[in-house]
């Protein structure tokens, strides 16, 4: 069964720093690209990272939004993906998704129907 289930979000302090995980099950994130997305109350869903396998090495793009403070980490071996983020805003509150796309090489970070599988969310809460 494919599937990819969130963790690690919670309530952060302004300029305070979250990890969050993407457990992968039922196919190899080696094959696939893996999406971060959020989404604000109120708001569109949108694209955070896009990290793939372009056949020269792993290539991560990144929302101008947080260029410079999240980096997405891959662990091919325990089929996990995770977005570190660091000086995070009160902008930065959202629930976080993570999606997966066979083979897509990242040219956009859409959440459209590039992505075939979608986790569940986790909810990121910065606030003082």
């Amino acid at each position: 069964q494919l599937q990819l289930v969130e963790s690690g979000g919670g309530l952060v302090q302004p300029g305070g720093s979250l990890r969050l995980s993407c457990a992968v099950s039922g196919f190899s994130v080696d094959y696939y690209a893996i999406g971060w997305f959020r989404q604000a109350p109120g708001k569109e869903r949108e694209g955070v990272s896009c990290t793939t396998n372009n056949n020269s090495g792993y290539s991560t793009n990144y929302a101008d939004s947080v260029k410079g403070r999240f980096t997405v980490i891959r662990d091919n071996a325990k089929n996990m993906v995770y977005l570190q983020m660091n000086s995070l805003k009160p902008e930065d509150t959202a629930d976080y998704y993570c999606a997966a796309s066979y083979g897509f090489l990242c040219v956009r970070i859409e959440p459209d129907s590039t992505w075939n599988f979608w986790g569940q969310g986790t909810h990121v809460t910065v606030s003082s």
